[in-house]
């Protein structure tokens, strides 16, 4: 840690305890008695933090703060990158839910989010403003029965559902077996066993349209069949790897995508020339044909031949609703 995260660290320890030892200072903050004497004489000279040696009990706390003179205060702590999207990510999902009876247990959680964004010395408020998460290509459909979902992916009970396939504009009804909730993408979808077609299949929360909890339990799928099914290949439209995906990128758009991760399994390649391949497994092309599609002519798609021919008869048809 560094030496402001030091400072919080120390002030934490004699808050938490009304005398620490220095060999408990030395054992927490991982550092050298000579490091450590330095950060009490600093945060004491400097900081004028009201830190005393007591002989007696032999360790550091505390004195009352001094009438008079400046009042002792930390520099402000930043977050990581990470630490900051948890933060403004987990007070951004409760500030969206809508008033109900699990306001007044909301509260509380909302309460500690904001003393934890203002522990950097900045208000919360402001943090909202400067800074913003942005949610693209969600869809703006409430899940009506996600409460019946989550009740019998827990309580190990089959589902009826009746899904409307938006591919084909058509309701299918199933009896499925609930193994996992999965937010992708700023949307939900439900990984079920299907006992229709006797295989795994994935549902878009948002495409149920009716729903009835079954009292017959839920077939339970191994956590590793599961792992190996729904998540060997590209996106969400999971499945046994059909083939490997082998994407080429300008020298321009390489600056970019050879930092994005597309696959757990993805293999990449910078070329001699500046430009990058991108080699993935996937099993299902509606999707990866998007994620292509967005970098127009900046990729080409040399492998394999289906995928090829897939891609360019999309790219003839968005060619001719413009020549026509």
């Amino acid at each position: 840690m560094n030496r402001t995260e030091r400072f919080y660290a120390i002030e934490h320890l004699l808050r938490q305890q009304r005398v620490v030892p220095i060999a408990v200072f030395l054992e927490r903050l991982c550092i050298s008695r000579s490091t450590f004497t330095r950060d009490i004489e600093y945060l004491r000279d400097r900081l004028h933090a009201p830190i005393v040696w007591d002989r007696e009990e032999g360790g550091y706390r505390f004195d009352d703060p001094p009438c008079e003179g400046p009042a002792h205060e930390l520099p402000g702590l930043w977050f990581s990158a990470g630490e900051l999207y948890a933060l403004l990510a987990a007070q951004k999902l409760l500030s969206d839910l809508e008033p109900g009876i699990l306001a007044r247990h909301i509260a509380p959680l909302q309460t500690r989010l904001t003393g934890l964004l203002e522990a950097g010395g900045h208000q919360a408020g402001e943090i909202a403003e400067r800074v913003r998460l942005l949610s693209i290509a969600k869809r703006h459909v409430e899940p009506h029965f996600f409460s019946e979902i989550a009740s019998a992916l827990l309580n190990r009970k089959r589902l009826e559902i009746d899904a409307w396939n938006r591919g084909r504009d058509e309701i299918n009804r199933r009896i499925v077996s609930p193994q996992r909730l999965i937010h992708y993408r700023d949307n939900w979808y439900l990984d079920a066993w299907c006992h229709w077609r006797q295989s795994l299949r994935t549902f878009s929360v948002d495409c149920l349209k009716r729903m009835t909890i079954s009292p017959d339990a839920a077939r339970d799928i191994p956590p590793e069949r599961l792992d190996e099914h729904l998540a060997r290949a590209y996106g969400i439209f999971s499945g046994q790897p059909v083939d490997w995906a082998v994407l080429k990128f300008s020298a321009e758009r390489s600056r970019w995508v050879r930092y994005e991760s597309w696959h757990p399994d993805q293999v990449g390649e910078d070329l001699p020339d500046g430009s990058y391949r991108l080699t993935l497994p996937f099993a299902d092309t509606r999707e990866l044909l998007m994620d292509i599609l967005r970098h127009g002519h900046h990729v080409e798609v040399e492998s394999p031949p289906s995928l090829r021919d897939t891609v360019a008869e999309e790219a003839n048809r968005i060619a001719k609703i413009y020549r026509d």
